[in-house]
């Protein structure tokens, strides 16, 4: 089979399979009950009395009959095939029910806890049932999951209660019981699901495959997601990336810290990555990533009521002054900002307006607007192009509330207009609230909440539009086959790292200079050095930090200083080779290295050197693969861009040469995911048409 027709079949295989577990025509309770308080009890009425059409079968032993339904002993003894089976028996008897219940179920849903989240009995019994589904080609989402819940076809396969209103938005938590607090709040912002998903532990089904699910389905606009830890992090940006550029993903990411690192281990035996890893994953793969709760729901609500702004350039009306200047506030440092309006716009604004009005951008309606004003100048900022309009209230005391809340839904409607309203106050902006609500307008509580939203949203509508071809990586064989060699020799020696020879060797592999040096063993001819001053260091893999331990002399001029550094350095280091370098003129210095993430695998990591790396924390990350033009444009936007655009009037750095030794770097993580630890520090960049060098390179393996 041709790989595209492969690649469509096992799309096609995923959609499917997912749907029968999504959208079920017959589910199966086993463990269902009519004791009150039990799980089975509620998923059983939960599915019975919310709407759902398809079939439905009681699985309970103990019971013959459960109302007036009939209850059979087993998943086999119903004799049909079932698109879902719903477990919520004790953990101890998961397997069991799985195994007997296979013929004729492929999808199972494991509400059950005791698994890994519990330790290493529960770690055992999760990778048995893995072993399990491999082997029989089964679904399991779960376990230790609520459920889920489709209001599209009135399905609550979970033990939360009621039924959400039916809508576009997907959410996926790795908390059931954030869905059930989640699900509450919605009613108040009137937003309606698609889809609810509990994964639970993601033993199997994990996130990146209900992405893969949602990216395709027609209900949904946009994808929540809390979550604790991820699977597989190569596999979720991959598939994320792709899901970007059809809808919105926006991802609520707990482990900032490393005390929530310890709960997220005890809650659900997810590993959390590095955070600031994780943000620049996320930007990666076009992922929204909501900073709280709040953000989280002001993001989806956005999202799932309006479409992005279609420019960046926003308009913003208001009948306060005070929350126009916060407004304005808001726009720094985003991606959008406010539009510039032409004189004769402003001329026509005024027209409309008092004459103490402001007609710049935020438009001054004055405390006394009612909803003509409102009406006149959202009637006219149409014909301006705004990307999005931010129509702020205060209620003041002739401020008819509901009245400008109806012109603004009205206008919308009308125009076809991308409007947020700010909205600030209590109860007397409650109905008017409502009222946008119930007519898709989101509403903030304060500007800074409402651009920053709109910022996220244009920047995710950016990502989408962009053409981004996917990065594939292909090793060098003859390269990978060398530096091999070298590691290979340096591991049967039992040494703990490469020697600066072996690194320099390695890294001119990748095309990454480090400049002429000359190397000094403890019993050898010493080499003939005409180039003065030089710098003479101990080159040894138990000597990692060298100015530490004395283990370098800087400035040597002539032979006879040399001669008297390397009978210092050979006394304080026995049998330690040297290594001697020209000395250098500093300019810029940078350090470059390769972080071993838990969840994504190698990230390089680059910024300054010297001390401005640990008082200034002047470093980025990036995620490999990548092309040298995506490299660039990320230096060329990072913490260190001043380098590279010539700030202070300075000569610009050579952006093209330091992105290609990024990529080398990268290209070495690729090839050597087993090496322990990896960093050159200092590389020197010069800005006089002098190569750039790698000063001191640190490969542990």
């Amino acid at each position: 089979m041709a790989k595209g027709h492969l690649n469509f079949y096992c799309w096609m295989k995923t959609k499917n399979t997912y749907q029968k577990l999504f959208s079920p025509q017959s589910i199966a309770i086993v463990g269902a009950s009519n004791k009150k308080g039990k799980i089975g009890t509620i998923i059983a009425e939960n599915i019975s009395k919310l709407g759902y059409k398809g079939k439905t079968y009681l699985i309970n032993p103990a019971y013959k009959f459960l109302g007036f339904k009939r209850c059979y002993p087993s998943l086999s003894a119903v004799k049909k095939e079932i698109d879902v089976a719903i477990i919520c028996v004790p953990a101890k008897f998961v397997l069991g029910v799985v195994k007997e219940g296979m013929q004729n179920v492929k999808n199972f849903v494991i509400i059950s806890a005791g698994f890994s989240e519990i330790g290493a009995e529960g770690a055992k019994r999760e990778q048995e049932l893995i072993a399990l589904a491999k082997k029989n080609n089964l679904n399991i989402l779960g376990p230790n999951c609520l459920g889920f819940i489709n209001p599209i076809v009135n399905l609550n396969a979970s033990f939360a209660a009621g039924m959400p209103k039916a809508g576009n938005v997907a959410f996926v938590s790795q908390s059931g019981a954030l869905i059930v607090g989640l699900l509450d709040k919605a009613k108040e912002e009137h937003m309606g699901f698609s889809n609810v998903i509990s994964i639970g532990n993601q033993m199997q089904v994990d996130e990146a495959d209900i992405l893969e699910y949602l990216a395709e389905d027609k209900e949904t606009k946009v994808i929540g997601m809390y979550l604790e830890g991820i699977k597989d992090g190569s596999r979720f940006l991959k598939v994320a990336k792709k899901v970007s550029q059809k809808k919105p993903i926006v991802i609520l990411k707990a482990g900032k810290t490393e005390q929530a690192q310890k709960a997220i281990s005890s809650h659900t035996g997810a590993l959390a990555g590095s955070d600031e890893i994780v943000d620049v994953a996320f930007k990666s793969a076009g992922i929204i990533r909501a900073d709280n709760l709040d953000d989280f729901f002001a993001l989806l609500g956005l999202i799932s009521f309006t479409d992005a702004p279609k420019n960046g350039q926003m308009a913003v009306i208001t009948n306060a002054g005070g929350a126009g200047v916060l407004a304005t506030d808001a726009f720094k440092n985003k991606e959008i900002a406010l539009m510039e309006f032409s004189q004769k716009a402003k001329e026509n604004f005024a027209k409309q307006l008092p004459s103490e009005s402001s007609v710049h951008n935020p438009i001054d309606l004055l405390g006394d607007a009612g909803a003509d004003r409102y009406q006149n100048i959202l009637e006219m900022l149409k014909k301006e192009n705004p990307g999005s309009t931010i129509c702020i209230l205060t209620p003041q005391q002739q401020t008819p509330v509901e009245e400008i809340a109806k012109i603004i839904t009205s206008v919308k409607e009308k125009n076809k207009m991308s409007l947020a309203a700010v909205f600030i106050g209590g109860e007397r902006i409650k109905n008017g609230v409502l009222h946008l609500k119930q007519n898709n307008i989101p509403n903030f509580s304060n500007p800074e909440s409402c651009v920053r939203a709109l910022d996220q949203y244009y920047r995710w509508s950016i990502f989408a539009n962009e053409k981004t071809d996917e990065q594939k990586y292909a090793a060098n064989a003859d390269c990978k086959k060398i530096v091999s060699n070298i590691i290979k020799n340096a591991r049967e020696q039992k040494r703990g790292a490469l020697s600066f020879s072996e690194a320099a060797n390695v890294m001119l592999e990748y095309g990454i200079d480090s400049g002429s040096f000359w190397i000094v063993s403890a019993d050898g001819e010493k080499p003939e050095i005409k180039e003065f001053p030089v710098v003479a260091k101990i080159d040894s893999d138990k000597v990692l930090h060298k100015s530490d331990k004395q283990g370098v002399i800087l400035n040597i001029k002539n032979s006879g200083e040399l001669e008297e550094a390397l009978k210092a350095l050979g006394q304080n280091f026995p049998g330690e080779k040297v290594l001697v370098q020209p000395m250098q003129q500093k300019q810029v210095e940078i350090i470059l290295g390769i972080k071993k993430d838990d969840i994504f695998g190698p990230v390089i990591v680059y910024g300054l050197g010297g001390i401005y790396t640990e008082i200034f924390h002047m470093a980025d990350f990036l995620l490999p693969p990548m092309s040298e033009a995506e490299i660039k444009k990320q230096v060329l936007s990072g913490k260190i861009r001043f380098l590279f655009q010539g700030a202070r009037g300075q000569k610009a750095y050579d952006a093209e040469e330091f992105s290609k030794i990024i990529k080398g770097i990268m290209d070495f993580a690729l090839e050597n995911s087993d090496i322990d630890g990896f960093d050159i520090n200092p590389l020197f960049i010069y800005n006089d048409g002098r190569k750039a060098s790698a000063v001191d390179i640190k490969i542990i393996i």
